[in-house]
């Protein structure tokens, strides 16, 4: 499956939803139109003070399980 890549603008506040358990997963649109939803957990190292905000490559293996996110630029 080839990489996703996921345009993120999450708010401090909404992040702090998640990190209370009131919201265990996202739910994103890739730039090619694609839907992917995936647990919150993945996003916590790339959580800044503002919240999430930038471009990810989300990788995936052949059953369409995650790899990694890696940001870009």
């Amino acid at each position: 499956m080839p990489d996703l890549i996921l345009d993120l603008n999450i708010s401090a506040e909404k992040m702090l939803g998640y990190y209370r358990g009131e919201v265990r997963t996202v739910r994103a649109r890739a730039t090619n139109g694609q839907t992917v939803q995936f647990p919150v957990s993945v996003l916590q190292k790339h959580v800044s003070v503002d919240g999430i905000h930038g471009r990810f490559r989300m990788e995936l293996d052949d059953q369409h399980k995650f790899i990694r996110l890696v940001p870009l630029g």
